[in-house]
């Protein structure tokens, strides 16, 4: 939880005085209740929920609770949405935007940074979601595609480019440990960071906060957005100022096609006349009105995202005079944020709003007894990276290509899930060797008849493939057999 503000109840201080201090404080914000049993507990537990409470945002909480609760009005900017500016995907003239983008690689002016939080659970996996195997022929995790494509990123640019994984206190010490027990995959140690996600209390419908023990906060993480203050809290985003890191590469961990730091659109965020060079975002156009992608869009003239969940039914389904849809721009999660930025928004206070989700709360009722309710009796709070998009100055949307930036793996099966990822791989991969003059097996439907790989310490792009070609690092087949297997790797 965030402890802006909080003051800690001191570990010399005597437990009577200490249930005393933190009571006060409660009971200013009429939570006094979170400490109903603290009597019944050991010194030693009783001392964790004191450390629990007064770690809690509680000015915060009281700053937002209206909204929170929903008695705050509506924000009638809203209801004005419109279609965003995208920068479409290959105008004229990006050669010096990748140059500059290089340039900020080679300077040491960019790190990584991975939100890496979530569990396999919805693959059927019991581990932090970035051990998942991923690849189509090897079975990378989606961490080692990540680890080996920035490996390949230092050693072509000559690039420091540390990696910043953002991991929650559920898959925190498994997460360390399998990035241990494979050495970071060559990534030199101190070059590879974690951070750990916070929480927020869970409220219910009155606002007051649950309790799913005796002596435990019921709590949940805080969302994506809380990327923005572990950076700050965590000593991380300081660390980064005075290495002369200027900015970082944000992604999410569950999309093996992403680039962890493309030239091209760090380029375009820096040094674009449009951007303000404080946060840009990559889009991809749409596949359907349902497609559960939030939206980019502009409100009141700023740009911002709004989540498939949210967007009014008829504005997600309105289409252009040629068919296309009006709100065409789908959020992948991938953005590029300058330090400066994100050491405003933490300066005197995290600064996204929250969102509020409805949900069943396992908590204790007055009595003590845990109660496991069969319908929502809670509200859990999280914040979205997106929600700086509006606070930054100039942001960019750049539209991407779907099949070369966008194949994520979220369900156990169906879309997006390990066997539609694979196949975008193995697309991906086929594509690129065609434009490099491979052959490659088709069926006769035109799909891809063969299993292909390609190293992302060899090539992030296909001008990467062919420079790999060129100079000898990798040899270029004439032709790939049907239905074989191939991994395409550097000598």
């Amino acid at each position: 939880m965030g402890t802006r503000g909080a003051r800690p109840a001191a570990s010399m201080t005597s437990l009577k005085d200490a249930i005393a201090a933190t009571r006060e404080r409660l009971a200013a914000h009429g939570q006094e209740h979170l400490l109903r049993f603290v009597g019944e507990l050991d010194e030693s537990r009783a001392r964790a929920v004191l450390a629990q409470c007064d770690g809690l945002p509680l000015d915060l909480l009281a700053r937002e609770m209206p909204t929170i609760l929903g008695t705050a009005q509506a924000d009638s900017t809203h209801a004005r949405i419109e279609p965003v500016d995208v920068i479409p995907a290959h105008p004229e003239g990006w050669i010096e935007f990748a140059a500059a983008g290089e340039a900020l690689l080679r300077a040491g002016k960019v790190a990584c940074f991975t939100v890496a939080g979530g569990q396999g659970t919805r693959l059927g996996w019991d581990a932090p979601k970035g051990t998942f195997p991923a690849s189509p022929v090897t079975e990378r995790s989606l961490f080692q595609i990540f680890a080996e494509g920035i490996l390949g990123l230092r050693k072509r640019y000559g690039a420091a480019l540390d990696w910043i994984v953002m991991t929650s206190p559920q898959n925190d010490a498994p997460t360390r440990e399998f990035f241990g027990a494979h050495g970071s995959w060559g990534l030199a140690p101190g070059t590879v960071r974690f951070i750990v996600q916070g929480t927020m209390p869970a409220l219910d419908r009155r606002g007051k906060i649950l309790l799913s023990d005796r002596g435990e906060l019921a709590t949940n993480p805080d969302g994506h957005g809380g990327s923005i203050r572990a950076l700050a809290e965590s000593g991380e985003l300081a660390r980064l100022r005075k290495q002369g890191v200027e900015h970082l590469s944000y992604f999410q961990v569950d999309n093996p096609l992403v680039h962890p730091a493309e030239p091209l659109f760090l380029g375009l965020h820096a040094t674009h006349p449009s951007s303000g060079g404080q946060m840009s975002s990559r889009s991809v156009a749409r596949r359907s009105a349902s497609e559960k992608v939030g939206v980019f869009c502009q409100r009141a003239g700023r740009v911002g995202i709004i989540e498939y969940s949210d967007m009014p039914p008829e504005l997600a389904a309105a289409v252009l005079d040629d068919g296309r849809l009006l709100h065409s721009a789908g959020n992948i999660a991938v953005h590029a944020l300058s330090i400066g930025f994100i050491e405003r928004l933490t300066h005197g206070g995290f600064a996204l709003p929250f969102h509020v989700a409805r949900k069943r709360v396992p908590c204790l009722d007055a009595d003590g007894v845990l109660q496991v309710p069969a319908e929502p009796n809670g509200l859990k709070l999280e914040t979205f990276i997106f929600d700086a998009l509006p606070l930054a100055d100039r942001p960019i949307v750049v539209d991407s290509c779907r099949d070369d930036w966008y194949a994520p793996i979220k369900n156990a099966d169906g879309g997006d899930s390990p066997t539609t990822s694979k196949a975008a791989q193995v697309a991906r991969a086929a594509r690129w060797l065609g434009a490099c003059g491979v052959s490659v097996p088709r069926d006769q439907d035109g799909a891809v008849d063969a299993v292909i790989e390609i190293d992302p310490a060899l090539a992030l792009s296909v001008d990467d493939l062919r420079a790999a070609f060129a100079s000898g690092r990798a040899d270029a087949p004439q032709s790939l057999g049907q239905g074989s297997r191939t991994l395409l790797s550097g000598h």
